[in-house]
């Protein structure tokens, strides 16, 4: 009777912290919710319905990669995605930064794509030069830019959305070639490589795989675990996106950016990766400002640079990369965010 009382404590706290560790992004978002419906019941329905939208919106772009992804995965057509973009991983890198000009995702809406190119084997330079190019710029984003700050403001930040992915895809690379990266995507997220490293063996390419029960099996598992971990990981960064709107709202950030000079630009880098500021919304703001004396190149620095990573995108790519690739993309958003706002500023002043 003694040894049951002893070991039922230990199986309950053993139980309970397998629980925490498997399930404590949505604890933590449970948690978040609870709190603001008991402190903030307004904010709690307002962040609730806000973290519905989103996932609402971002649905088909997460149906999409996800399903590519696990048709890729049962089929066996993954091997040969992966052959295919290790032929040419410097053309691929310019290819991927403009298809990523090209598409229509935010910060956010880029990483379920992300996480099915990774899965895929294909390497993680050319997936960078899309990552870091797809969220700045795409064409009605370059209409919009052009009738609200110019045409040449909307050419400066579409330079600024390739030339970002091409510098990203080339960091990358050289990294790669030194084999400092390897893997990057976290234990238990797909079975991707880095490209050179790694391609996996090409298995016999069944694409009709509804006929083979195992690849049935394997395209259901795959398809609704990576929904899961992605579903789980963007529901905390849009409950966190929804808090920075209520606290900080998007005009104080951008009144903060006031002044001339390479100092602004440094300060509107920084304030740019962790805040949220819709691409959209942001340009009649920010439009506002230059017309009050905001440098052009605090400007640009501040749209890419949050138009690259926001801080609920960076918690979403956290939970999906290893820490080393995680610090390697805010290294060059950042980086590569105050290069063209400086440059755009120096040509500004000729």
């Amino acid at each position: 009777m003694i040894e049951l009382s002893t070991n039922t404590p230990s199986r309950t706290s053993d139980f309970l912290r397998r629980f925490w560790a498997k399930e404590k992004v949505w604890l933590f978002s449970a948690g978040i919710l609870i709190l603001l419906f008991v402190s903030a019941p307004k904010l709690g329905l307002t962040t609730t319905g806000f973290v519905a939208l989103n996932l609402v919106s971002i649905a088909p772009f997460l149906a999409v990669s996800v399903g590519i992804a696990a048709y890729a995965g049962a089929t066996g057509a993954d091997g040969l995605i992966a052959r295919a973009f290790t032929g040419s991983p410097i053309a691929m890198i310019f290819l991927a930064a403009v298809i990523g000009g090209l598409s229509p995702f935010c910060s956010c809406g880029v990483i379920p794509l992300i996480a099915a190119l990774l899965a895929m084997g294909v390497p993680l330079s050319a997936v960078m030069a899309f990552w870091l190019a797809s969220p700045v710029m795409d064409p009605s984003m370059f209409f919009l830019t052009t009738g609200v700050l110019g045409l040449e403001f909307a050419v400066a930040k579409t330079f600024a959305a390739l030339s970002l992915g091409v510098f990203g895809g080339f960091v990358v690379h050289s990294l790669s070639q030194a084999e400092m990266l390897s893997e990057p995507l976290r234990e238990g997220v797909g079975n991707g490589g880095c490209g050179g490293a790694k391609v996996r063996s090409v298995q016999p390419v069944v694409w009709k795989f509804w006929s083979d029960n195992a690849r049935v099996a394997k395209f259901m598992g795959e398809g609704i675990k990576t929904s899961l971990f992605l579903v789980k990981w963007l529901t905390l960064a849009f409950i966190l996106e929804s808090l920075m709107l209520a606290w900080l709202p998007a005009d104080l950030v951008a009144s903060s950016l006031g002044g001339t000079g390479i100092a602004p630009i440094g300060i509107a880098t920084l304030v740019g990766v962790p805040a949220y500021l819709n691409g959209y919304a942001a340009l009649p703001l920010v439009g506002g400002l230059i017309e009050q004396g905001l440098a052009p190149g605090a400007a640009l620095a501040f749209l890419v640079a949050g138009g690259v990573s926001s801080l609920p995108a960076a918690i979403a790519v956290w939970a999906l990369v290893k820490r080393e690739v995680f610090f390697l993309y805010l290294s060059i958003a950042l980086t590569g965010s105050f290069a063209i706002g400086l440059l755009f500023q120096l040509w500004s002043g000729f």
